[in-house]
């Protein structure tokens, strides 16, 4: 009988023992492959986005954090992954985000690599179409949400007006899905109490697990096919960089890559998303309103989080394709307000490193869609990546206010 028992369950508990013992025998998860650096630097993937292990690997060595959303994804022969990678530059684009990831997410996943941002260089793309009134969508807030995000937050905070708001959002946003430790001690930040003996305990025991987890499991779905479009995509540049033929190559793939429109919009984009629906996306966007919302706010978090790690960052505000936004109606002088918001928010602070290209979206083969950058438009974005990230980090002179956390500023409807 016991024979037969330990035929049923023997190989059930080995497995488990095997797991405890690799979650929780203290073992080195902090180095990554070049390869896996390289493949992870643009794969987009949202389990490196939510990890430690690869981005403080990367960040330690010449790679630089490019924080944005869908735009990264635009994997274009003039995509800074592919100059970057094309001309040797002494820089490495690592690309945090993809559709969905907005100022909250960014500043979460920030917790993790606070040390690799002291004092460092980042770019950072602001999207005008975040700042809805409710601002991050619940429902792709949690796909880039992990417990080890939650977990660094909550050990670090303190009483401050910054961390009462973020676990006021946090809150808000993980209502249906947060468990007891995470809701009682989000509850505890937001009133700007400490958490308890036994929340600290908890939480460090759940990070030293989660740790383990992400440097065994984060790279399991990390595939090449990301790096393979990068490397692609180099064969068609020149050997040599010269902004002068590269503009007229830009020209040139644009013009063949947008042959199916009027409205430059590269032909896969037009087929699969607008083609069928064009004519109900008439005049859809003309109440669209970005000068009034909470995002504000969480825009205002990944500020303070670059100035407490007094990190040199470049922002960059893309623009909207303009025949794009005459034929849904969407207001180009609401969105100029929102960009005067934005501005404000950044350079009242100390923020001065703002490339706007708000004004460019009727430039021809600027734009890869509707809103996303393309051709001419990354190249564009080069000419200010380039020397920016071919300097040393300048010292940083940040003056935060926390006014920018107020109901006042994110219903301001303009700077005057």
């Amino acid at each position: 009988m016991k024979k037969r028992l330990w035929n049923i369950f023997g190989p059930v508990i080995l497995a488990g023992l095997i797991l405890v013992g690799l979650l929780f025998i203290p073992f080195n998860t902090g180095k990554s492959s070049q390869s896996t650096l390289d493949k992870a630097a643009v794969s987009l993937n949202k389990n490196i986005f939510k990890g430690e292990s690869v981005k403080q690997s990367a960040l330690a060595k010449n790679y630089v954090p490019f924080f944005g959303s869908s735009e990264l994804s635009r994997l274009d022969a003039f995509h800074p992954a592919v100059l970057a990678k094309k001309y040797h530059r002494s820089y490495r684009p690592f690309l945090l985000g993809n559709a969905g990831s907005q100022s909250l997410s960014q500043y979460l996943g920030m917790q993790e690599i606070k040390g690799q941002l002291q004092g460092k260089k980042a770019v950072f793309i602001i999207s005008p179409q975040w700042f809805v009134k409710g601002g991050a969508n619940p429902l792709a807030f949690a796909q880039y949400y992990s417990n080890l995000e939650f977990v660094d937050f909550a050990l670090g905070a303190q009483n401050t007006t910054t961390d009462r708001f973020a676990a006021s959002r946090l809150l808000a946003l993980r209502a249906n899905q947060a468990g007891y430790l995470e809701r009682t001690a989000l509850k505890r930040i937001a009133k700007g109490q400490h958490l308890t003996t036994w929340q600290k305990v908890a939480l460090k025991l759940k990070r030293n697990q989660l740790l383990k987890e992400d440097g065994l499991f984060s790279t399991l779905t990390l595939k090449g096919k990301n790096l393979a479009k990068v490397n692609k995509q180099m064969k068609s540049l020149p050997k040599t960089y010269n902004y002068q033929v590269l503009n007229k190559l830009a020209l040139k793939q644009g013009r063949k890559s947008t042959s199916s429109n009027d409205l430059g919009i590269a032909n896969k984009f037009w087929k699969r998303r607008l083609e069928k629906k064009l004519p109900e996306l008439k005049d859809s966007q003309k109440d669209f309103n970005y000068t009034k919302s909470v995002e504000y706010g969480d825009f205002q978090l990944v500020l303070n989080q670059f100035a407490q790690s007094k990190t040199d960052v470049l922002f960059i505000i893309p623009p909207i394709n303009k025949k794009w936004s005459t034929y849904t109606g969407l207001s180009l002088p609401m969105v100029e307000k929102t960009v005067g918001k934005l501005r404000y928010q950044l350079q009242s602070q100390g923020f001065n490193n703002v490339l706007d290209l708000s004004k460019d979206g009727g430039q021809e083969y600027f734009m890869q869609d509707t809103i996303h950058l393309g051709w001419r438009g990354w190249l564009r974005v080069d000419q200010a990546v380039k020397p920016f990230l071919e300097t040393k980090a300048s010292p940083t002179n940040y003056h935060l206010n926390n006014y920018f956390y107020s109901k006042s500023w994110q219903n301001k409807s303009q700077v005057k």
